[in-house]
């Protein structure tokens, strides 16, 4: 089959589109017949090994060294179809259409074919909205499972004012819509270009970054969504109404430790981390797409052999919402 190889750790010219042993799936297994996966801005800090000195260590263990050894393909979720199911499965069947996060460790999405664990084991899989086509339903579940996992974690309520700071990428687009579906009005931040994007997803009010800094505003909110973790950790905080909630995706070590020291010393909560990708949230998401609650936002897709193309888009920042690496041309929803 083909995949794009990870050779290094390094810029986008590292990934070599490369024929490899199609994989074979265990028993609790299924294998899936990839036909859109995505690029994240976090699939390029893991092939850059760009984190924290600790947290590099970590990837370095999981991953390699030197050079990527232990895992050798990226794309963290997908859309596709079941092609062979393992013997244990239960939940799958073969030509089911499901969409899919394979989790940190798993990775391995740029590939025409996959296997995934039916159950949970750093991944989730369910069935695809069936209104949504393998291209659009590949682009929701790093981005859903992330902004559902934290907004739980923050308590919106009806009515509460919330404030998604880096609201135009990969979680932002569904952080705007999930507050909406909780009741909250949302005001989103992020550049000029993307403005129109967001209030067509039910942004209420929108910041350009590049012309108001928003801590700088007076205005205070029940819940700040930070995506980018780039305003003045202060300013945020100042931005909160007391008993606010300020909500961080992928904090570093900085922000974690004076968000611990803001809780316990104030009225305020800071609360940073990742998805757990749990299946629940994934049927959760599919649910409030079949109802049309949610939607995915695609900015432009890539053929699997112009990866490391748009590996250099994404890395430019500008990206409104997903870009999808197309497996399958002209595939079916």
């Amino acid at each position: 089959m083909k995949a794009v190889v990870w050779t290094k750790f390094g810029p986008p010219d590292v990934l070599q589109l490369q024929e490899v042993v199609k994989p074979q799936p265990k028993d609790n297994e299924v294998l899936i017949k990839v036909n859109a996966t995505t690029v994240t801005v976090g699939d390029c800090e893991m092939r850059r090994l760009e984190y924290p000195i600790f947290m590099g260590l970590v990837v370095r263990m999981v991953v390699g060294f030197r050079r990527p050894t232990r895992i050798t393909i990226l794309g963290m979720e997908l859309a596709g179809e079941i092609e062979t199911v393992g013997k244990d499965v239960t939940r799958f069947k073969e030509g089911d259409q499901v969409f899919a996060a394979t989790g940190f460790i798993g990775t391995g999405a740029c590939a025409e074919y996959i296997c995934l664990p039916e159950k949970p084991d750093g991944g989730a899989i369910a069935l695809k909205p069936p209104n949504m086509t393998f291209t659009e339903a590949a682009a929701v579940p790093v981005g859903g499972l992330e902004a559902l996992s934290l907004l739980k974690r923050g308590n919106i309520q009806p009515g509460y004012e919330v404030l998604v700071n880096g609201a135009g990428g990969t979680v932002g687009p569904f952080a705007i819509q999930l507050a909406k579906f909780f009741g909250a009005e949302v005001t989103a931040v992020d550049s000029t270009k993307k403005l129109d994007t967001l209030q067509s997803i039910g942004a209420d009010f929108v910041i350009d970054y590049t012309q108001e800094d928003f801590t700088k505003s007076g205005r205070t909110y029940d819940v700040i969504f930070d995506v980018v973790g780039k305003s003045s950790y202060s300013g945020c905080i100042r931005s909160l109404k007391e008993n606010g909630v300020y909500l961080m995706t992928y904090p570093k070590l900085g922000r974690s430790i004076r968000g611990r020291l803001t809780s316990r010393t104030s009225s305020k909560n800071v609360i940073g981390g990742t998805s757990t990708d749990n299946v629940e949230d994934l049927i959760f998401l599919r649910e409030l797409i079949e109802a049309g609650k949610i939607k995915s936002v695609v900015d432009r897709c890539y053929p699997l052999g112009q990866t490391a193309e748009a590996h250099r888009y994404v890395e430019e920042g500008e990206k409104v919402g997903n870009v999808v690496i197309t497996i399958i041309q002209n595939s079916k929803p």
